[in-house]
Parts: structure tokens; C-alpha cells; sequence
């Protein structure tokens, strides 16, 4: 019986991920499909002569579709079609605060999402002798870092996930003294924080000092 169970554990360990995996990304492409697919004209709509309905296939036509607007707007006269459905937007009230506020997040995130959040690290929080893991975005200068300036010193942004849901948290701003950086990757304290502790990084992890200045 000890057998029988190690044997279903290990098969557990390799078939969850993967069929977790594939449910969502199979409840993605089903979810852009009813949204797209209902859009298509019905002579393109592969659906309506087939016997069988065709999966992916609105995904397919929203990113070509995407691809296409990206194009259409990269050149001088799609610029000017943008700017000018901004202006109309801009007269809306309510829309536009919702609208400029999406935008510039979508704008900040794509336009560094090579180096949107750079290193991890250790903070004395949520009180003295209990530390808590923080993500350390690419810095830029801010008026908290100068309202904070005299008292506090030189001060950085870091992200202080919510485990095991770390798409949500807190945006603290701390002293760079106090901020231990570690040697591991986003990734690895991704899958720290996600596992609740039980995947750890590799053990020659080990804090290197200070906080190295942004470049």
C-alpha cells in the first residue's frame, strides 16, 4: 500500500501541472472565441461549413487583428486616427480618466516588460525579526523619493507580493539600507511564493549586500 500511494503521488506531481495547464489555457482560447468568433463575417467563420467547430480560431483573428492595428497605428496617417479617437474620448467625461489610466499602465508594462521588475529582496516587514520577500522594479525618480528624501535617505520602490496570490500586494517605498537584495531570479521567488514555501530556490542563494544603484 506505502508503494501503491508513492506511486500515485508521483503520478499526481506530473499530471496536475499539465492538466491544469491545458484546462486553462483550453478555457482561454474558448473564452477569446466568444468574443471573436461571433464578429466574423460568415463566409471567413470556418464553423458554418464544417462539421465541427474549429478551436483557436478567434484567438487566431484577434491577434492578427491586433497585429494589424499595431501596424496601421505605427505609421503617420494611423498616429493621426488614434489621436483623433483620443480627442473624442478625451470629451467624455469619466471615460477618459479610465481610459488615460489603462493606457498608461498597458503603456509602462509593455514598453519594459524586459526589465519590469529587476531583482529580489528582503524587507524587515511586517515588523522587526519577521522579513518579508519584495520585487524591485526598475526605478525612476518620483516625489515620494524626494518628499522621503530627508528623512529616510535615498529611497526605492519594491512590490511586496501576497502569497500564494502574487499578482496582488503592496507598493512600498523603503529605505535602500534596509532592502537585503537576493541572488534568486523573479522566477524562482515567483514559484516560492506561489508554492506557499514548499519550492525553494536553489541553496547557493545567498544575499549579496547592498542594493547595487540603478543605472
Amino acid at each position: 500500500m506505502t508503494r501503491l500511494r508513492n506511486y500515485f503521488l508521483a503520478g499526481l506531481i506530473v499530471c496536475a501541472p499539465l492538466a491544469i495547464t491545458a484546462y486553462l489555457v483550453w478555457s482561454f482560447i474558448h473564452w477569446v472565441d466568444g468574443w471573436v468568433k461571433p464578429y466574423i463575417p460568415v463566409r471567413y467563420n470556418p464553423d458554418n461549413y464544417l462539421p465541427f467547430a474549429v478551436p483557436g480560431f478567434g484567438l487566431i483573428v484577434a491577434l492578427m487583428m491586433i497585429t494589424l492595428v499595431g501596424f496601421l497605428a505605427a505609421n503617420f496617417i494611423g498616429r493621426a486616427i488614434v489621436h483623433s479617437g483620443e480627442r473624442v474620448v478625451g470629451r467624455i467625461p469619466l471615460v477618459t480618466n479610465l481610459y488615460g489610466g489603462l493606457k498608461k499602465i498597458f503603456s509602462t508594462v509593455l514598453a519594459n516588460r524586459s526589465d519590469l521588475f529587476q531583482r529580489v529582496g528582503l524587507v524587515e516587514w511586517p515588523r522587526r525579526g519577521l522579513w518579508s520577500i519584495v520585487l524591485i522594479p526598475r526605478q525612476q525618480p518620483t516625489e515620494i523619493n524626494e518628499a522621503l528624501s530627508e528623512k529616510e535617505g535615498k529611497t526605492i520602490a519594491v512590490f511586496r507580493p501576497i502569497s500564494p496570490n502574487i499578482t496582488t500586494g503592496y507598493i512600498m517605498s523603503v529605505a535602500e539600507k534596509d532592502v537585503i537584495p537576493l541572488k534568486m531570479s523573479i522566477e524562482e521567488a515567483a514559484r516560492f511564493l506561489i508554492s506557499a514555501g514548499l519550492v525553494t530556490p536553489d541553496e547557493d542563494t545567498k544575499p549579496v549586500g547592498k542594493v547595487e544603484k540603478d543605472r
